[in-house]
This record gives C-alpha cells, sequence and structure tokens, in this order.
C-alpha cells in the first residue's frame, strides 16, 4: 500500500490527500448516513451478503433510497482493494443522503455520496494474527445506549456519538480500558461501544438479546453460528453486571478484532478459555475455507 492511499469517492478513484465531500453534505451535517465496516481476506469481502442485507436494512430505516445495485458497490469495493493492492484489508463503505439544502428535512430525491476506504490488516484464518496485542480491559460507562425506540438499534449510521460519550468516559478515568461497556436504560448490559458481548457460564454461551438495545452484528451472528455447528448451547437474554463479572469466560466481537477475550471487567478478572478457544478456533476454520482454500481452487 502506497504512502497516500487510494480512496473510492463518488465513482473515482482519488489519493486520500485529495478525497474530499461537500461541507453541506447530509452525512456530515446530520449523520444522515449508512455504512459497513468489513474485512477482506486474501481479497475476498468475508460474509459479503450479509453486510449487504444489514446496509438494506439500515437505508431503508433512514428512508434512504440511493439506487445503487449490489453489484455497483461491490465492484467499487474491489476496485478500492486492487488500486490499494491490497488482499487483507479494513474496508469501511458510506453511503450518505448526498448535498442537499440546509433543512432538517431530508428531500426525496437523492443523490447519494459514496466513499469507499481500505486499510491493511494481518493475515486472518489459520495461518493469521489478531489485530490486538493483548487480551481487551473493559469499563462499564455511565452512557446509557440510546433506546431503539428513538433511533433503531439495527442501524448502522454516520452518528456515533453514543459510543464516542462511552469512550471519552474511558478516557476520563483514572484507570483506562481498551472498551466501554454500556447498558441500555433499564439497566441491563447492552453492548460495547463498537463490539457485542458474549460471557459463558456453565458451559453456556451468553450474550445479550437484539430484542434489547443491540446492534444485530455480523460477527455476533457467525459465532451463534458457529456455536451451535460445535454443539454448544447458547442463550439471548437480559444480564446485569454481576452476571457477566462472575462468568467464567468473556469476550467481545467484531469485524475487525473477530473474537477478543475481555482480561477484566471493571478490575474483575474473567479471561478467555477452552470455549472462547474453541470458537474462535471455528471462526478462523470459516474464514479460512471461504476466504482462502476456496480462492485457491
Amino acid at each position: 500500500m502506497t504512502d497516500d492511499p487510494i480512496y473510492h469517492v463518488d465513482g473515482d478513484l482519488v489519493p486520500a490527500s485529495e478525497a474530499t465531500v461537500s461541507v453541506d453534505d447530509r452525512g456530515f451535517r446530520y449523520g444522515d448516513a449508512a455504512f459497513e465496516t468489513m474485512r477482506a481476506y486474501g481479497g475476498t469481502i468475508f460474509a459479503w451478503d450479509r453486510h449487504r442485507e444489514r446496509l438494506e436494512r439500515t437505508c431503508k430505516a433512514l428512508s434512504l433510497s440511493h439506487g445503487l445495485s449490489d453489484n455497483d458497490l461491490r465492484a467499487r469495493i474491489d476496485e478500492t482493494l486492487a488500486a490499494n493492492d491490497l488482499a487483507d484489508a479494513y474496508v469501511r463503505l458510506s453511503i450518505t443522503r448526498g448535498v442537499q439544502p440546509g433543512k432538517l428535512t431530508p428531500q426525496p430525491a437523492v443523490d447519494p455520496t459514496v466513499v469507499i476506504y481500505v486499510t491493511p490488516l494481518p493475515r486472518g484464518g489459520l495461518e493469521g494474527e489478531p489485530v490486538w496485542d493483548e487480551p481487551a480491559t473493559v469499563q462499564s460507562v455511565e452512557t446509557r445506549r440510546v433506546p431503539a425506540a428513538s433511533v433503531p438499534a439495527t442501524a448502522k449510521t454516520h452518528n456515533y456519538l453514543n459510543g464516542i460519550l462511552a469512550r471519552t468516559e474511558l478516557q476520563a478515568s483514572d484507570e483506562p480500558a481498551d472498551e466501554a461497556l454500556m447498558l441500555d436504560c433499564s439497566g441491563s448490559v447492552a453492548e460495547g461501544a463498537t463490539s457485542n458481548l458474549f460471557f459463558v457460564a456453565d458451559g453456556v454461551v451468553h450474550t445479550p438479546t437484539l430484542e434489547a438495545d443491540v446492534l444485530p452484528g455480523i460477527t455476533r451472528e457467525l459465532v451463534l453460528e458457529g456455536a451451535r455447528t460445535v454443539g454448544l448451547e447458547t442463550r439471548a437474554g437480559e444480564y446485569d453486571l454481576t452476571d457477566v463479572r462472575s462468568a467464567d469466560e468473556a469476550f467481545l466481537t467484531n469485524r475487525t478484532w473477530e473474537l477478543r477475550p475481555i482480561a477484566t471487567l471493571d478490575g474483575h478478572s474473567i479471561g478467555g478459555g477452552p470455549i472462547t478457544e474453541q470458537l474462535a478456533r471455528h471462526y478462523d476454520e470459516r474464514v479460512e475455507k471461504r476466504c482462502y482454500s476456496e480462492a485457491d481452487e
């Protein structure tokens, strides 16, 4: 990858130093935009169909009719990877409602702004290395997860103020941590600022239910599928901090981290363990088969 990465902006490949969007763009003004964070392994976008479907759900929640085809979006991603000579990478795709008059009410006609950028990541799969150096230290925060009745929890939008406020709490803490764990307004554990939560108790894999204010993470979904495949019992429910602090194992998931064990939560030692390792191995095997082995055939 060059010192000046290549971005894909509104159909054109441009150096990052020259990539711009209008200050009148609604994605800048209001966070009125949808996005997806993906990983490319060996040049393959892992679980592309699931990301495409979630992007569609976000745009539907925003009433954002961008008019772009799936094939068009995927082609732009592939062009960006090729332009940066990357096979293993972090990939972010953003679609905003575009430039419109400075009024809160969106106009029905949309000329979307589409931006894609990629950054290198290590190889994944069975021969890969995690992007994190150590298991995560986690602190619960006072910032509550925005209720889904206010902003749909299923929507991945540019407005990340909720997570930003949670992370700023960590920065102000006497004991900074890697991730902030947010509760919902009823006091149940929801998710991290940029991650989903899992914990293991008595051999059962637990995760907060999607009926609460929880983003349906793609990695979360794959881990639950993997757990069932290897014969583990899973439960999605409502939990409090005591449930997690007293767990036998705990870990976080997101696209970049994959599965990251939790070393401590609020100073209470937890750590990973055999089930976390089993699930991480199964995830790596899935990546290896879908993105490296099949690509070589």
